[in-house]
């Protein structure tokens, strides 16, 4: 197995939900848009379907980005399947499906592209979630050229089960704020990433990071200013929205 914290191969630059706000977030257009603006590395959100199905969603309600109601998670995939997730963006993306893991996953694959894949459970199904995401990412990633998917999430419940479930999958810790124990948690699960708000980066963070021998990433960065002082700072990776401003070999 690659040692991941001796090595980084991932690309910088990561199109946010497939191409940030350019197209549906989290559906297979949006990965398309994003791959035509040079992207190779794309985050999305996953959750488990009341069946057991993977699927992509940022909310935990259907509400905001399909033309269904309430919690997604709540729902089997039989009947998320048939939802609109495009229409809530403009009317060129009507009628778009929301995704599954092993959909998004083929497109990687067949295009050569990276993917992270954030662990977004419905609450009170971390553990759950964590495990169903990290089978699924080892059965679709196995035996396939090229790095694994990065799984990260906020909860740490989520990565423990990941961590039992696949071990040998990397995995990055997201933080919106430094909470006390932060990094004791990053070493106990044996991350390999610190992915964070982009405000909260600096040069003590980055040397704290360094020393425990973790990957920065930021999100989600989307003016000039901000992307080039996280440059200047040394980032490995940089989650956009602005997959139209910021070349990804930049």
């Amino acid at each position: 197995m690659v040692d991941q914290k001796a090595a980084w191969l991932y690309p910088r630059w990561i199109a946010h939900r497939g191409a940030g706000k350019l197209a549906p977030e989290n559906t297979l257009a949006a990965f398309r848009l994003g791959a035509s603006h040079g992207y190779r590395m794309f985050e999305c959100d996953a959750k488990l379907s009341a069946d057991g199905v993977v699927f992509l969603l940022h909310d935990d309600t259907l509400n905001r980005t399909t033309n269904g109601q309430g919690i997604g998670g709540d729902q089997s995939w039989s009947a998320l399947s048939q939802l609109d997730a495009g229409s809530w963006h403009s009317r060129g993306f009507a009628g778009e499906p929301m995704a599954t893991l092993e959909g998004v996953a083929r497109f990687c694959q067949a295009n050569a592209c990276w993917l992270n894949i954030e662990i977004k459970p419905t609450p009170g199904l971390e553990a759950q979630t964590g495990k169903a995401v990290a089978a699924a990412a080892q059965r679709l990633w196995h035996g396939q050229p090229g790095w694994p998917p990065l799984l990260t999430s906020f909860q740490p419940e989520a990565l423990q089960s990941a961590m039992t479930t696949a071990p040998e999958l990397p995995r990055g810790l997201l933080l919106d704020t430094l909470w006390t124990g932060w990094l004791d948690v990053a070493r106990s699960l044996e991350c390999v990433a610190l992915v964070c708000n982009h405000a909260l980066w600096d040069a003590a963070l980055m040397a704290k990071a360094r020393d425990a021998g973790l990957r920065a990433l930021a999100y989600t960065v989307n003016d000039e200013r901000a992307a080039r002082r996280l440059l200047d700072l040394g980032l490995d990776g940089i989650i956009t929205d602005r997959v139209d401003l910021f070349a990804p070999g930049s």
